[in-house]
């Protein structure tokens, strides 16, 4: 059964520094592609990041510079390391698994809380 567990959420004041782990099982990690996305309250769920299985990232225009993405096949891991993190980052962030851009398996979300 593929399985995708996040850690790493927190409270964060203005400016400070959280970074997401998404951890993978039951599949073969190296074969997806792999994002994450965050829901804010009253918002659509958004595409924030992206580490395909060809090795191409992306990160959208509101976070570049501040958040990156990585990932370790041999660990089955994915991470988001979010700096300078502002009050709109504020939202719950989801790990997904999926291939040719299509996400499909998602984990439980963790709450990211960004106080001014």
């Amino acid at each position: 059964q593929v399985q995708l567990v996040e850690s790493g959420g927190g409270l964060v004041q203005a400016g400070g520094s959280l970074r997401l782990s998404c951890i993978g099982s039951g599949w073969f990690f190296s074969d997806y592609d792999m994002a994450w996305y965050r829901q804010a309250p009253g918002k659509e769920r958004e595409l924030v990041a992206s580490f395909t299985s060809g090795n191409n990232t992306y990160v959208i225009e509101s976070v570049k510079g501040r958040f990156t993405i990585s990932r370790d096949n041999a660990k089955s891991t994915v991470n988001l390391q979010m700096d300078s993190l502002k009050p709109e980052d504020t939202a719950v962030y989801y790990c997904a698994a999926g291939r040719w851009g299509m996400y499909n398996t998602w984990g439980q979300g963790t709450q990211v809380t960004v106080s001014s």
